[in-house]
């Protein structure tokens, strides 16, 4: 049985009644099944312990027991939590640190191997983040921690026929919330955003974990509701996030897209400023920017590039996402020399539509359709990737192309960006649509 079967998901709901369990996803840090502190060294942290808590408690056991490199591994762990709470990507660099102190110690430690595989995928470099996975599933064979980040790794370098088979193995080995947001994921980027959204229901109804870890679950089952039209829905699932993690930003965001596609642009801009002012992420920024444009006013996008200069200083590969930007707010050019630095270190579909996109926005907009068709050969719905395939079209000459691609990317949420969704409209009326 295989992830894009019709039944997959029945298996599932069977299979969670028999193996409940909660850890975290995607590059979640997984407190649940590491070695507890009490048996690392007599330091007792309490499993609803804050991550500043549980740093003060590793580091204390780090000083205790310089030696044991299990402390470490956990001190890594919550290093990486923390960049999910803050977006302090300096906590990557003492993440880093203290797994190569870990593999020192241990080079068969494979905890620590999957931390640094982690940490790698964290920062974008896939190659490595699946060469450090493969390596802890060699030590671990029956751990399922490793094969999160061969999964992830797998899924970014565009290899979705492995990551539908070490998906399949991870779900046979523990069908929770980690595991079900992999399928959730895979799904989507399959264009089965119906049985997306079942995967994770099934992944938030398996709780569990660090209150962030759960808020972030119950946001991606937002973010899928907001992309099939669903915004009351899509609303409540961004406020149940918040109640297991107040003023989680990421659920903001998800707010103020909530209400820019409501029309309420002053709501969405303050819940915007709102976010940043906590979490001054690109990707906030940037949408900040884009709410602004639409609402006739003057966006301000230095803050883009100061961030992702600080997360370059800090090891992230940020070539896709920066891409992106610069082709719809920057330098054409720029944006195709990223796009396909991008694609050579991770050929994924989503460096496929940067890199089309960023052609056709520097002038190729032939070359740029080849590639947007790249980026949607899995059959991936995705509101963006359907625009840009489209406006390549009508660009390219391809009048009836064009259409079909924006008619797609309109027809689930209308209201899917409020830059890009009226543009999709008015391009749709320049065709005779």
């Amino acid at each position: 049985m295989t992830l894009t079967q019709n039944n997959f998901l029945a298996k599932l709901a069977v299979t969670v009644a028999v193996f409940a369990a909660a850890l975290v996803t995607f590059v979640l840090v997984n407190h649940a099944s590491a070695p507890t502190a009490g048996e690392s060294g007599g330091v007792s942290v309490p499993p609803n312990a804050s991550t500043d808590a549980r740093i003060a408690a590793y580091q204390q056991l780090v000083r205790s027991h310089p030696k044991d490199s299990r402390g470490y591994d956990l001190l890594g762990d919550a290093y990486m939590q923390k960049v999910r709470e803050t977006g302090d990507a300096g906590f990557y660099t003492r993440a880093d640190g203290v797994y190569t102190k870990a593999l020192q110690l241990n080079p068969r430690d494979p905890a620590a191997v999957t931390g640094a595989g982690t940490l790698a995928f964290s920062r974008h470099d896939f190659a490595a983040g699946l060469a450090y996975g493969q390596r802890a599933r060699q030590l671990a064979p029956y751990s399922f921690e490793p094969l999160g980040v061969v999964v992830d790794a797998q899924v970014e370098l565009g290899r979705y026929a492995d990551a539908e088979r070490s998906l399949q193995t991870m779900i046979n080995l523990r069908p929770n919330l980690s595991s079900y947001a992999r399928a959730s994921y895979f799904r989507e980027l399959h264009g089965d955003l119906g049985g997306a959204i079942d995967a994770m229901k099934l992944a938030v109804s398996a709780s569990g974990g660090t209150p962030e870890n759960v808020a972030y679950v119950q946001t991606l089952l937002g973010n899928l509701y907001f992309e099939t039209g669903r915004l009351a829905d899509a609303r409540d699932a961004y406020g149940t996030a918040l109640e297991s993690f107040p003023r989680y930003v990421p659920a903001i965001a998800g707010q103020a897209n909530v209400e820019a596609a409501r029309g309420h642009y002053a709501t969405a801009m303050r819940r915007y400023r709102g976010a940043i002012a906590r979490l001054p992420l690109p990707q906030y920024v940037i949408a900040l920017g884009e709410l602004q444009q639409a609402a006739g006013k003057r966006p301000d996008y230095d803050l883009v590039r100061a961030e992702e200069r600080l997360l370059q200083a800090n090891g992230v590969n940020t070539d896709v996402d920066l891409a992106l930007f610069e082709a719809n707010h920057g330098s054409p050019a720029q944006a195709v020399s990223l796009a396909r630095r991008a694609w050579a270190g991770a050929p994924s579909v989503r460096s496929a539509d940067a890199l089309g996109w960023a052609l056709t926005s520097a002038g190729h907009p032939a070359q740029g359709l080849r590639w947007a068709r790249r980026a949607l050969v899995l059959g991936s719905r995705d509101p963006l990737f359907l625009y840009h395939a489209g406006m390549s079209a009508k660009a390219a000459g391809r009048a009836a192309v064009a259409r079909a691609y924006l008619s797609e990317s309109l027809a689930l949420n209308p209201r899917f960006s409020p830059l890009y969704a009226p543009r999709a409209e008015r391009a749709l009326k320049e065709l005779g649509a």
